[in-house]
């Protein structure tokens, strides 16, 4: 909004001294310091279309950077859907792990669900024997190795030894998305 506004102005000035150079073209005739004027508009007139091409540059960044946003919001909630499906997981339990994954602590998830803290840890024991883990951090391990398993140079063949480990008929967890796609 700050550079709209700054745009507009440049613009506003821009046109005032084109104004006054004609102006003082018409009622002097060229001379040193009508000349210098016309080249000070003239550039704050390239000035003028630099910073609008460069607005809409960065709108458009903005834009796009918006829409990757929302896809790959849209993708992280496929995945985790996809793994609580995959372990079974109650709605009770759903609740109480996406508040975990949102970083939320066990008095705060018992405060937004009206249960007691002691309902909540037997939830999440629930949550973390179901998903293979231990605690909370192992949990959003799991999403995260997930999503950057193709991304980091080096972690391809980590990804495939862990993820051939994990094949075995009891694990909990489900192969990396690449290899179910």
């Amino acid at each position: 909004m700050a550079l709209a506004a700054l745009l507009v102005l440049q613009t506003l000035c821009t046109v005032f001294f084109v104004a006054d150079v004609v102006g003082d073209l018409l009622l002097e005739g060229p001379d040193l310091h009508t000349m210098f004027e016309a080249a000070v508009s003239a550039a704050l007139g390239l000035g003028v279309v630099f910073t609008g091409l460069e607005m809409r540059r960065t709108l458009e960044r903005s834009r796009r950077a918006e829409a990757a946003l929302s896809i790959a919001s849209g993708a992280f909630g496929e995945l985790i859907a996809d793994y609580f499906e995959r372990w079974k997981l109650t709605p009770a339990e759903t609740d109480v792990a996406l508040f975990a994954l949102k970083g939320f602590d066990v008095a705060e998830i018992a405060e937004l669900r009206g249960s007691a803290a002691g309902t909540v840890r037997a939830q999440l024991t629930r949550v973390y024997a179901k998903a293979g883990v231990s605690n909370r951090t192992q949990l959003l391990a799991v999403f995260t190795d997930d999503l950057l398993a193709g991304a980091l140079p080096g972690l391809e063949r980590r990804s495939a030894v862990s993820s051939s480990s994990d094949e075995g008929p009891a694990s909990p967890r489900p192969p990396p998305r690449s290899a179910r796609i």
